[in-house]
């Protein structure tokens, strides 16, 4: 039985239900999944000011807790086309792994989520897989067999590098069917693929 994390950042929510959909996804696939949030970094004053979430549902991942899983799904809001600083900040913590090598050959997946439809999702998928890929892990996106991101009938995230979700400049427009349906689907795949590298 698969192993999965799903690590996530959200101020606003948005990538939380997507973290929450994949690891749906990754249970449905017989993984066992935890769902850990990194630590904020902004101010109190600042987030309080902002009206960020303060989400006390799941517990702070430590850099340490990523060597016990088979799979990894990281989910960040954009900021300027890269992940956000709090998840970079937490993968800057991350050197003692990648100088043991402790993460290489898992599985990673990443997942996103922008003001807009052309806002830099794919920038920020991009960013997240590249440090995926200096820790040595084998990234799954999310394939054209999931054909709910080929839906050009309404706004819908979603591509083959991942998951994402569209959440309006006021963060008013919440993660559709279509979206949730995409994170549970790339979460059960990660799950399935770390079933057959490590089952």
């Amino acid at each position: 039985m698969a192993k999965v994390l799903v690590l996530y950042y959200s101020s606003y929510g948005h990538t939380r239900q997507m973290a929450q959909a994949a690891a749906e996804g990754a249970e449905a696939a017989g993984a066992t999944v935890d769902v850990k949030r990194v630590p904020e970094t902004a101010p109190k004053e600042v987030a309080e000011a902002a009206h960020f979430q303060v989400d006390t549902t799941h517990t702070e991942a430590q850099p340490d807790d990523l060597a016990n899983y088979d799979g990894i799904i990281v989910a960040s809001p954009t900021r300027y086309g890269n992940m956000s600083s709090q998840m970079a900040s937490f993968w800057d913590r991350t050197g003692g792994l990648w100088f043991q090598g402790k993460l290489i050959g898992k599985v990673g997946a990443a997942m996103s989520s922008t003001a807009t439809q052309h806002g830099g999702n794919e920038a920020t998928l991009f960013s997240i897989h590249k440090t995926l890929l200096h820790h040595g892990l084998i990234l799954v996106g999310l394939p054209y067999s999931f054909q709910g991101q080929m839906d050009n009938s309404q706004v819908v995230g979603g591509s083959p590098y991942g998951a994402t979700t569209i959440a309006s400049g006021d963060g008013s427009r919440q993660p559709s069917q279509i979206e949730l349906d995409g994170a549970r689907f790339q979460g059960r795949l990660v799950a399935e693929t770390a079933a057959k590298l490590f089952g």
